[in-house]
């Protein structure tokens, strides 16, 4: 451990000042809307890089770089697809669902919305869309743990068993106790510190294997195929990558950026930064993984963790080629990014269970005290059960995220997107929208039919099942009214 000090000392006061922000948060925290939405008072910059960090999570510094590492360009297809989508839910939904959420019933969750925009009375669109929640963002909060867990499991030498509780434990004191404003806060911070990682450590990776012609030199004699961007792919496979970017229109923890921001003209301001800091963290994620390989390709006698584990080759490449202080500081960065989206997911299942649940179906007159604390509880339970589920040591980051990136896509996605652009969408289609998204994502995880990513069926047959569905029917003249109200004050203000 006495190596490792330095690099302890360094995640001992990065967690320490998580931990503060959150007890900073906890004394703007006076109500339910504060705790989830952080009362809708997120500026321009807070809300981009939140949205960013809240997004990428373990993955990025993790489950990325390694399948770069292993297969070569051909990977990042997801890069390229990811920005794309980003791009598309910043310019079609982050304005429009801001005001629609404000239009109807001010609604602090994706339920809540769903429930007020298409008056469901029944109260069945909370309630399934909240359990889609639940599902899926348990395991979502499982590969969070993970990545935490690798990370303290590599750099201090721990136990697997030990390590998913160190993981864990900072993320949820600062989430438990300040909540919405914690969350995004201390998002900004792990945001600036992934940037500064990840455009960093190719810069020395690149000194470290003698420049760029040598290093692409030494990719190529490793394999000429890493350069191409077509290895070991087709149609399918390019298309099964790229559609992770189609994800984003039904991430309730992205989306809540988005319905927290200050006001429409944040909105704009936003996207430009957000898309920057996102470019430069995937473009700095694709190079580490890539000048890795020529790293431990010219020196085979440190590869041995990463060939046993590739998302171990940021981690690695931090330990070996940095002084241990900044080291510390590189691999606080993987903290950042577990600790950020693990906050978002916790916060998001969190106000599922008080505001769709306990709220409504079991304490419609709780006090906002009340509320607040039972929220806090919920934080805790969900991160339980997610810690359980992270306990095999056999789990890939990168799988468990596909699995729930995919439910959220097309549950949600399509749902979203139409709601905010079709005033002629009803109760029932978004029923069915849901329904149909979720259960395709499921079985065709299950059967793996035709080697394409799950969410691509999972978005299209929930998409026509919403149209189809809705023109059974017809929404009634008040939800018209409304969309016209939002609609117009979007176009006035944006």
């Amino acid at each position: 451990m006495s190596v490792s000090n330095p690099t302890l000392i360094t995640f001992v006061i990065y967690i320490a000042a998580m931990v503060l922000i959150g007890l900073m948060a906890y004394r703007s925290t006076n109500n339910l809307s504060d705790y989830i939405l952080g009362g809708r008072s997120l500026g321009s910059v807070v809300t981009a890089l939140s949205a960013g960090a809240s997004d990428m999570s373990g993955w990025l510094l993790m489950g990325l770089p390694g399948a770069i590492y292993m297969s070569g360009l051909s990977e990042s297809w997801i890069a390229i697809g990811l920005i794309v989508g980003a791009y598309l839910n910043w310019l079609f939904v982050a304005g429009r669902l801001r005001v629609q959420t404000e239009h109807n019933g001010d609604a602090l969750t994706l339920p809540d919305y769903f429930s007020s925009r298409f008056e469901d009375k029944s109260g069945l669109l909370r309630i399934i869309s909240a359990v889609v929640i639940l599902v899926f963002f348990t395991i979502y909060c499982a590969s969070g743990i993970v990545a935490g867990a690798r990370l303290f499991e590599s750099t201090f030498g721990m136990s697997y068993e030990t390590a998913l509780w160190a993981g864990a434990a900072a993320t949820i004191a600062y989430t438990f106790v300040g909540g919405f404003l914690a969350v995004s806060w201390t998002d900004t911070v792990q945001a600036t510190l992934m940037i500064f990682a990840l455009i960093l450590t190719p810069i020395i990776v690149l000194l470290a294997t003698g420049g760029i012609d040598t290093t692409f030199l030494a990719i190529e004699a490793k394999n000429p195929d890493n350069f191409n961007m077509l290895k070991n792919t087709s149609f399918i496979g390019i298309i099964s990558l790229m559609g992770w970017g189609l994800g984003y229109f039904g991430q309730p923890h992205i989306l809540a950026r988005f319905m927290a921001a200050d006001s429409v003209k944040s909105i704009a301001k936003a996207r430009r930064i957000s898309m920057t800091w996102m470019i430069l963290c995937l473009g700095g994620t694709v190079a580490v993984g890539f000048f890795g390989i020529a790293y431990f390709s010219a020196h085979p006698e440190v590869a041995g963790p990463v060939n046993e584990n590739h998302e171990r080759v940021f981690i690695e490449l931090a330990k070996l080629l940095f002084n241990p202080w900044i080291a510390g500081v590189l691999l606080s960065a993987i903290l950042a990014a577990v600790m950020s989206t693990l906050s978002c997911q916790l916060l998001v299942c969190s106000s599922a269970l008080t505001e769709d649940f306990y709220k409504t179906f079991l304490r419609k007159n709780a006090s906002q005290v009340e509320l607040v604390w039972v929220g806090r509880a919920m934080v805790f339970l969900v991160a339980l059960i997610a810690i359980a589920m992270a306990a095999n040591p056999n789990n890939r980051v990168l799988g468990l995220v596909s699995y729930a990136w995919a439910g959220f896509g097309a549950a949600f996605g399509p749902v979203v997107l139409i709601s905010v652009i079709w005033k002629h969408m009803t109760r029932n289609g978004a029923l069915a929208g849901i329904l149909v998204g979720a259960v395709t994502v499921i079985v065709w995880k299950h059967f793996e039919l035709l080697g394409l990513y799950e969410i691509i069926p999972g978005f299209i047959f929930a998409s026509l099942a919403i149209y189809f569905v809705s023109k059974m029917g017809a929404p009634t003249a008040s939800m018209v009214e409304r969309f016209d109200a939002a609609e117009k004050d979007y176009n006035l203000n944006k």
